[in-house]
Parts: C-alpha cells; structure tokens; sequence
C-alpha cells in the first residue's frame, strides 16, 4: 500500500474500514464455494518416526541451542551445516538401502529445522532474547555514507547490522522519462526505482538473469515509499532514476533500499519535500502470547510469523508492505507494531540527519541542466527557422535539447552550464529586438538610389539613409557601400511590427 504521510491511526482506521468490506467479499465466496460442491483434494501427512525425532533431538538440541545465539549470519549457517552434518552421519551413515537413507536423510533436516525454530521463538516469546542478543525493540547498528561514487549525479550507502545497500540517484531530461504503452492509454513516468538482488549478497553464486518476482516486488515498494517526496515537475522539470545493488543482505533489504535512496536524492541535490527511512517488523505468535519483533534479520523472518514493512517520513507513513505465515493478525499486533515502526523510523531518520540533513542547494557538476525562457510568440518560426534549420543548426553547435512550445516557452536540455548558455545566447540574439541608440555591426543586404538595408539582428533590417553614411555628401550609395559588406551603425529608431515593410521605416 501507499500514502501521501498517513499517520498510524489513520491507516488503522484504513485497515478496520476495508477490513469490514473484505468480510463482505469473503461471504459471497464462500456462498459461491458452497454452491460449487468440489470435493477437497485428499492428502497423506508425512509422519515422522517418533524414536527418530527423540534420538535426533537429544543429539543436537544441545549443539543447537549455543547455535541459534550466534551474532554472525555466516558464522551461524555454517554451524547448523556442521551440527546438520554430524547427525546425518551417525543416524543415516550406515544406512546401505539408498531409498531409505534419502527418507531418513530427509526427516532428520525437517526435525532440525523444526528444533531450530522452537529454540529461537522460544527464546523470544519466554526470555525476551532475540538471535543475536538484541532487545525486542532495538535495532541494529547504522551507517550512512553519501558522495561515495564520485562520478554519479548522486550516491548513498546505507548499512544496518549485516545488510548493506549501496543506492545511485541519476538525473535526466523529460526525453528520459519511461513510456508506457498500456492497453488503453500511453503514459510517461518520470520517477523510477529499480532494486538488484545479485547473488554473492547472500554468499551464493548463480546466473545472473533478468529481474525475478523479488526484485520487481522489492523495487515497487521502494519506489513507491518515496515517489510522494519526488518535487513536481513544474518545480523540478528533471527525470529521475534510483538504482539499488544489494552488496550484503540479512533482512529487510528493500528498506536498506529506502533509506538509501533518500541519501542518494539529497545527496543529487533533488529538493525531495523530506526523507524517507523505513524499517522491518516481525511477529511470533502462540495461542494468545506474542512479541512484535523490530528490525528483524533473516533467520526471524524465516521463522518468525509476519514480515511488516512500514516506510514513511517524521510526518507520517508513505508505504506498507506484509507477508504472515499465520491466519491474521488482530488490530492490537496492528496497533503494536505501528507504533513501534513509527518510534524506530524516527530513530533511523535521526541517524541519516548525521550524514546529511537536507538536500545539496546545487545539482552534480555531472548532471544535466534545464534552462528555460520565454520568447514572443511571433519569434518562434523564426527560432525554428524553415524545415527547422536554425534549431538543428544550435543543436549541432552547442550539443543541447531544445523544446519550444507555440507559446514561446523554451526548455534548453544542457549536459554542461556552459553549452546552456550558449544556446540561450543564440536564441536571444535570433529573438531580439532593436533598441534605439544601441550601435550594432550589421550586414548590407539591399542597395537603393536613397541608401541602404542594413541587417543588424536575424531578420531584422533597418534604412540606412544615403545621407547618414558619410559626413559628406555622396552621390550614389554604390560608390561606398557593396552588398555583403558589414559596416557599423546606430539604431535612431524602433520599428514598429514585424513586416519588411514597417521595418524599413
């Protein structure tokens, strides 16, 4: 879900409104299901021996109880891959049958896994002792870094405990902006996220394809966690687009993705309305008991009942996101869990502040700029120019975009400061009108028996009188001036229009 700032009780009075809708939808589906009458699919429950589940259990339970406290991700996986190993041995070793050795092999990880995840909810729900020592409602170290790509518009790296995201901001013209042929319309969209997953992030190796359901999931939300801060185009007419690589990942990645990303657009100098940081709540739940866990990790997502994103700014909620792996839960673990989110957002933002608290007043010296200016109306054919020759021929000379309107609105896309203002030089000079007692170096274009059509500014010519070309007196403009030639002279009068004709007078 997303929101413009919501606040917690708001959005809980969101939930409660569509969750009495959704009761509505339910009943006609299970009137619905009633009347199609299909029969549930049978199915044979895997029933694990009871003497092995015992004999297992004794020999790890031990092993497995110092396992689950150990702070290192790493170092705590390749413990429970050892601990795994030594009962494979001595409960499947000597098994010579292959079919049963698998089955054994098989029920011997499941009873694991299943010790593993009673000791670790366990540990919560009755000592308040989470995997790697933290309190229920703290959350792992931080760090912020930004400017650490030098060469990108913008940059942001943000570290929390073993998850680490290093996020790039890019800044581009309205020509960059995404288009989108839909069904029905084509739109465009000038703010985009996208999120890599790559696997050496969790210490795996394989083939690097297109994007999976995970980081198209995980990008949406972070995209859509921060578009509400995004300036509107009319103040900030840029196109822009994050990119977040996971280079290390246990847990909540896709909020690592957030608070890096606001470090990377205030960072780009994109004038974002306030940061955004976001953070991962957990839950386990037996009968009645439960613990909302803060900023979990890999292994209490895994084995924990609820994964609850909730991103927003010091003012209020802008996403949600949630997975449970239980019937539901009740609007107290709601209320619990936002209000525990909200005082950890709080915090996390605090600690981006120390980094960096607003964005930078000026853009990368690498990125684009946008210049625009208004010209008269009547001026735009004359910036065109026929079959748009003047405006290729500034393009080609100064390597900018330029979008004129037929309002004489000019948008000047420049990669440098420098070659904007050239353009904007270029176009001034082709729109520019005479200014009386201004001296300009003009063109002869026309010789007549009373003086001579002089060329001061682009399509704008004015009279030089036969008797205003010399101190003394001449007898034929020919005799001093040739066309072509370019000579000095002094504007004593506005024209009045924009016809040839008016000009000349």
């Amino acid at each position: 879900g997303g929101a413009k700032e919501l606040s917690e009780a708001e959005l809980l009075e969101a939930i409660e409104l569509a969750h009495a809708e959704i009761k509505k939808i339910v009943a006609l589906q299970n009137k619905l299901k009633g009347l199609c009458n299909t029969p549930i699919m049978p199915y044979a429950k895997i029933v694990i021996d009871a003497a092995l589940t015992k004999q297992v259990t004794d020999f790890i339970t031990a092993d497995l109880e110092a396992c689950v406290l150990i702070l290192d991700k790493v170092a705590r996986e390749t413990r429970v891959k050892e601990i795994l190993k030594n009962a494979l041995e001595k409960f499947a070793g000597e098994i010579e049958d292959e079919e049963e050795k698998k089955k054994v092999e098989s029920n011997i990880k499941y009873i694991l896994y299943e010790l593993e995840k009673t000791l670790v909810r366990r540990n919560i729900l009755d000592k308040k002792l989470r995997a790697d020592g933290r309190a229920l409602d703290e959350i792992r170290p931080i760090a912020c870094e930004i400017s650490v790509l030098p060469r990108t518009h913008g940059s942001g790296l943000f570290t929390r405990g073993q998850t680490q995201a290093l996020v790039v901001a890019t800044i581009g013209t309205p020509a960059d902006q995404q288009r989108i042929d839909d069904v029905e319309v084509e739109s465009t969209k000038r703010f985009m996220l996208h999120y890599n997953f790559p696997s050496f992030s969790v210490g795996e190796v394989k083939m690097n394809r297109g994007p999976g359901r995970r980081e198209i999931g995980h990008g949406a939300l972070a995209e859509r966690a921060l578009v509400s801060m995004i300036p509107p185009e009319d103040k900030f007419p840029y196109t822009i687009r994050i990119v977040s690589d996971i280079l290390e990942s246990n847990g909540s990645s896709s909020m690592a993705s957030v608070c890096g990303g606001s470090l990377a657009l205030m960072d780009a100098g994109v004038p974002i309305k306030a940061p955004v940081a976001g953070v991962a709540m957990g839950l386990v739940k037996e009968g009645d008991r439960f613990a909302v866990l803060t900023d979990i990790m890999g292994l209490e997502d895994h084995l924990g009942d609820m994964d609850f994103k909730v991103a927003g700014t010091k003012d209020g909620i802008t996403a949600i996101q949630m997975d449970i792996k239980i019937d539901g839960v009740t609007m107290e673990i709601m209320k619990d869990a936002l209000e525990k989110a909200h005082k950890s957002r709080l915090f996390i933002l605090d600690k981006m502040s120390q980094t960096i608290k607003v964005p930078k007043a000026d853009l990368s010296p690498y990125a684009p700029r946008i210049f625009t200016m208004q010209v008269s109306p009547e001026k735009v054919r004359t910036v065109i120019g026929p079959g748009g020759k003047t405006i290729k021929g500034i393009i080609d000379e100064t390597g900018v975009e330029i979008n004129i309107e037929d309002d004489g609105m000019v948008k000047i896309y420049s990669v440098d400061q420098e070659a904007g203002e050239q353009a904007i030089q270029m176009i001034e000079y082709l729109t520019a009108d005479a200014v009386v007692g201004r001296i300009y170096t003009g063109k002869v274009k026309t010789i007549t028996k009373f003086g001579a059509f002089v060329e001061v500014l682009p399509g704008r010519d004015g009279l030089l009188h036969i008797s205003q070309i010399d101190f003394k007196r001449i007898e034929r403009v020919e005799d001093v001036l040739r066309e072509g030639q370019e000579v000095t002279v002094k504007c004593n009068a506005q024209p009045q229009g924009s016809s040839r004709r008016r000009a000349r007078e």
